[in-house]
């Protein structure tokens, strides 16, 4: 289970990593369809991985926290506490 958590943050970090890629390059090539395409599907791939993530471990970052009935977020392990994820 250790491993599921760790592989799957290494997607959402992986995911994020080309989506800040793609963003530059649409700076400057905004009407670039291939890059649009990309853009949409590595965006897809982020937002489901961080979905699971979520669902399975906890929130990512405080704006993810639930707060239905206790703020998530204070619960361990932190996202960058390394040895927890």
């Amino acid at each position: 289970m250790e491993n599921s958590r760790k592989q799957l943050m290494s997607k959402i970090q992986m995911y994020e990593f080309y989506l800040y890629e793609l963003n530059l390059y649409l700076d400057s090539h905004p009407t670039c369809q291939r890059g649009l395409q990309a853009f949409r599907k590595y965006k897809r791939l982020h937002d489901d991985a961080v979905k699971s993530y979520n669902m399975y471990y906890g929130p990512i970052t405080a704006v993810q926290s639930d707060c239905d009935n206790i703020f998530e977020w204070v619960k361990g392990p932190w996202p960058w506490e390394k040895e927890d994820n």
